[in-house]
């Protein structure tokens, strides 16, 4: 394989994959030693980084992904929802998803308090606009169902990935241009995504876990009342 093929290979892989492509990963799928591929490698992201190329080729979790570059994310967005019709969310609607894209995964417990209401019904309404999904159990006491952002939320909001979720002011922008209206999210749920802990490994809000609740959950249950006990 010639050096030109190399790095042809590697630009298919990469744009192929879902996830960030290894180089271990590359490496095997190459059949070729790491550090040759690793010069590959560089030779590509550095032909991406010039100006007049749309997109870039990332190193980010272990891998390299390609990106659209942040100065054109606006007009990627514009494209991306005009083959889509107009979100048609409620405000409550809007304020649950920004609590799912921000904390995810996180549960309908979670959602509520976070809210300071009953979220349930959104998220019906969510789920079958396919904004969300469900991803797993929470391991607590009654094992509650775990909610994230879906592909569909990522093509809505003309994002690539989580990476490029954008801040809770960016976000509160895109809400008021889905919905078509000045208002924004609620300044009480704009607070709680900010002072809530986060439940996933997203980094863009580092917040400190809320220890007293995990130490509720590591309590040993109330004992039987004697009642109960002798029957």
């Amino acid at each position: 394989m010639t050096h030109e093929d190399r790095i042809a290979a590697l630009e298919a892989i990469i744009y192929a994959a879902d996830e960030p492509a290894t180089l271990d990963q590359l490496a095997a799928a190459l059949a070729e030693e790491k550090l040759v591929v690793q010069s590959a490698l560089d030779e590509l992201v550095a032909s991406y980084a010039n100006d007049s190329r749309g997109i870039e080729v990332r190193s980010v979790a272990g891998g390299y992904k390609m990106y659209t570059k942040p100065q054109h994310h606006d007009v990627v967005r514009r494209f991306i929802k005009s083959l889509r019709p107009p979100l048609r969310l409620s405000m409550p609607a809007l304020e649950t998803l920004a609590v799912i894209a921000y904390k995810q995964p996180v549960t309908a417990p979670e959602i509520s308090d976070i809210r300071g209401v009953n979220t349930s019904g959104v998220i019906s309404t969510l789920l079958d606009k396919k904004l969300i999904t469900t991803a797993g159990r929470k391991e607590v006491m009654g094992r509650p169902i775990l909610y994230k952002s879906s592909k569909e939320f990522l093509m809505r909001f003309g994002l690539s990935d989580l990476d490029e979720l954008p801040s809770l002011k960016e976000f509160e922008a895109l809400a008021r241009e889905a919905l078509g209206t000045d208002e924004g999210l609620s300044p009480a749920t704009d607070e709680a995504l900010l002072d809530a802990p986060s439940t996933d490994t997203l980094e863009n809000l580092p917040i400190p876990e809320d220890s007293a609740t995990l130490a509720s959950l590591d309590e040993d249950p109330p004992p039987p009342r004697a009642d109960s006990a002798s029957k």
